[in-house]
Formats: C-alpha cells, structure tokens, sequence
C-alpha cells in the first residue's frame, strides 16, 4: 500500500475514534440555551397571560416579555462532541451539571421546585403591584407545609391560617417558631386557626376568613438541637381585594415576577405603560418591590433580542455580567425595585434613551 495512502486511511481511523469517542464519552456537564419569551400583556396558549376580574382595566398597547432559558434535563447527560459545540457557540452556555442541580436532584425534584417557586412568584408579583397602586392587601400567616410523620400531621394542614399559638397573636411567620420553641418537647401547644376551606371560600369571596378553632399538638425534640418542634412550616397567604390569575403553563422558577408586576400594573393604571415598545426583562421579586437577580441572564438577553426587543429591564445585580456580552440594538437597562422599573418605563415609553439607567461592566 503506498505511503500517502496508508497515512490518509490512518488519519480516517483516527478522525473516526475520535468521533465515536466523542459521541460515547459522557461528560458532567449541563446546557443552557435561550428559551421562549411571552407578552405578559399578550396571549399564551390562546388565552391572556393576565386575567383580571371585579376591578377595571385598561387597554395595553407594545410588549411586557418575560423571558425563559431551557437547560437540559437532570437525568441527561451530554457527550464529550455535545459539550465542545456548546462551549463554542455564542448562543449557550456549558456550566458543570451540579450547578443547575445540586446534591443529586432528580428530574421530578427540580420541576417541583420550579413549580413552586413560580407560584409564589405570582403571588409576590400581584402584592407588589398592588401596593406600588396603593391598593390594600390583606396579609395572613399560614401553614406552608407538613412535615411527614410529624406531631402536627393530620392536625394542622396547608393553607390553614395561624391566628395565634398559645394565645399570642402571630404577626409574622417567624412568630410561630418562637412560640413553639417556648415549650419544652412534650409539652402541648394550642393552635388558633382559621380551618383551610373556610379560609380558602373567604378568600373567592375577596374577604377576611373570621372562623377559628383551637387545635392542640403536643410538641417533640427536634434532632438538631433538641428544641421543642410540632413539624410545620409557617409562610404567609394574601386576600386580594379583587382576582387576578396569571394563566402561563411549561414554565417555572422565580424570574418573571418583576415582568408579572409591571403587566399587572399596566392593565390596572390608565395610559400606556409601554408606549407601544417592545419591552423585554427578567428578575425575581418580593412583596416589597425589591428586585432579585437571576441565572442564566446571557441566555435571556439573547432571547429577547431574537424576539424583536429593544429594552431589557436588567436586574441590578447581574448587569456586570449581563454587559460583557449584550446582543446588537438591546439596551440594558438597570432596576433594583419596582418602582425603579416603573419609572425606566416613563423614559421608554417616552423615547428618552438618556433619562435610562444602563447596566455597565464595571
């Protein structure tokens, strides 16, 4: 066989096991990429986003997006060809698998886990929208959840309200561990609560829950640190003075809550939020109006960009990262609360570029 020809079917073999290698060779890497954006304003699955009943709205005009990553699943595993293609391209990014699912969390724990914390994501985006109106919002503490086997299981349920524990009014959720903990393990505690059903009808007729019953649990040692303990988690619930659903399915995580708010603020408030601009943003928010950070924030502002946006309401605490690399024609503009993105909005919606806060690498 002459040389060239040995060397070239050498070469092929070897451009062959390397390929092989590649596609066999799993790695512990995981992948996230741009994902949908939706119009908080607009339709999703051929009903509105923001679905809101007993109080007046108006007219929205442009685009509120909220926007999404799509990561690969915790049971996937990518090859090595997989994870070298995607450290390459521009629109994704390859981050060790652990990082987007500690201490081995499965496929069903991580959907759950976004699932709730999209809830309460809805949850804080109306209370925060509704404060920054002015409209009250009737705050209670609640039974979050039940621990399994624990004293208080088949006693107290989620959603129950906690009036008070031992007589001692409960303003807050801390409130109740406090309380709790003032026992001794196999001492009783006396729960006033306001039963779930009656809390939950009280709460479709937009009004206070007033029932109550007494419920005693008798406490036990926690492992830790041997302190009294019934195996509930305290939260907090909210009466609204009007409904206000938020119909988005497949999507989860905690990061469309300011987009939520500025939505919910716009069909509430007379005028036009947007100025009919293609508004895009990301960021968590709590019940006071502060916004959070968020992962994946290169991944988004390639999204919303691909989607037609030309304004990003940027989180400020991941606006360094977020200006190393931003997509052509997309302005970053920089909120650290509601009330900031709401005043970012006047200058959008107005074409004042300059009046903007600017996210910067620095």
């Amino acid at each position: 066989m002459p040389r060239r020809t040995a060397t070239m079917l050498a070469s092929t073999l070897v451009l062959i096991a390397l390929l092989c290698a590649g596609v066999l060779i799993k790695v512990p890497y995981a992948e996230m990429s741009p994902g949908p954006t939706v119009n908080t304003l607009g339709e999703a699955g051929g009903e509105p986003v923001l679905q809101i009943a007993g109080r007046k709205t108006y007219p929205t005009t442009g685009h509120l997006n909220m926007t999404t990553v799509r990561v690969t699943g915790a049971d996937y595993r990518m090859n090595l060809a997989e994870t070298v293609y995607g450290w390459l391209a521009h629109d994704s990014i390859v981050v060790p698998h652990d990082t987007l699912y500690p201490d081995g969390k499965t496929e069903e724990q991580s959907t759950q886990e976004n699932a709730e914390e999209f809830s309460q994501s809805q949850e804080s985006a109306k209370v925060a929208a509704l404060r920054a109106l002015k409209i009250p919002v009737a705050t209670r503490v609640v039974v979050a959840s039940v621990v399994k086997d624990s004293p208080a299981e088949d006693k107290l349920h989620a959603g129950d309200v906690i009036r008070e524990v031992d007589g001692t009014k409960v303003e807050e959720p801390g409130d109740v561990a406090k309380l709790v903990t003032k026992r001794k393990p196999g001492e009783t505690v006396v729960f006033t609560i306001v039963p779930v059903k009656d809390a939950e009808a009280a709460e479709k007729a937009h009004k206070e829950p007033t029932t109550t019953e007494k419920v005693s649990v008798t406490t036990k040692k926690a492992e830790d640190n041997g302190r009294a303990i019934v195996g509930i988690q305290a939260g907090t619930d909210h009466t609204f003075p009007f409904t206000i659903d938020i119909k988005l399915a497949d999507v989860g995580g905690p990061s469309a809550g300011l987009m939520f708010s500025l939505g919910i603020v716009d069909k509430l408030t007379e005028g036009d939020m947007t100025g009919g601009k293609f508004v895009a943003g990301t960021g968590t928010i709590d019940e006071k109006g502060k916004v959070g950070p968020i992962g994946g924030i290169q991944m988004k502002t390639v999204a919303a960009r691909k989607a037609g946006a030309e304004y990003f309401l940027t989180p400020k605490e991941n606006c360094a990262t977020a200006a190393a690399d931003v997509p052509e024609g997309l302005t970053l503009v920089k909120v650290d609360t509601l009330d900031d993105a709401m005043k970012a909005m006047n200058g959008i919606s107005r074409g004042d570029r300059s009046s903007l806060p600017r996210c910067t690498t620095g």
